[in-house]
């Protein structure tokens, strides 16, 4: 399945963006979506998924309440809201998609289908 992240940019400390990931050539509700993000000089973290076997949705504890991960069948799309933006939400934020198991979710190991990136930079 290919992946094509979009809709980062720079935005204030306390505001909003949305984030969208398109699926293409693939069976996408078969797989577990998930979004990572990498800070500079730091190793790609665990965000938000949303879990094949169950479609229930997992945080990181520094992004609960804020931000939200939805999919559309449809649409074969993932998205990620993100509200109350911070400074230290800046990073790289990447979809991806697998089939790992629960205890393995968070594991960017576990995935083998990456979209682009796309830079999020919230100013202070």
């Amino acid at each position: 399945v290919q992946l094509q992240a979009s809709g980062g940019g720079l935005v204030q400390a306390g505001g909003s963006l949305r984030l969208s990931c398109a699926a293409s050539g693939g069976s996408f509700r078969s797989y577990t979506m998930t979004w990572f993000r990498q800070a500079p000089g730091k190793e790609r973290e665990f965000v938000a998924t949303i879990y094949r076997n169950n479609n229930n949705a997992y945080y990181t504890d520094s992004v609960k309440g804020r931000f939200t991960i939805s999919r559309d069948i449809r649409e074969n799309t993932v998205s990620l809201q993100m509200n109350s933006l911070k400074p230290e939400d800046t990073a790289v934020y990447y979809c991806a998609a697998g089939r790992p198991v629960l205890s393995s979710i968070t594991d960017k190991n576990a995935y083998y289908h990456w979209g682009q990136g796309t830079q999020v930079t919230v100013s202070s």
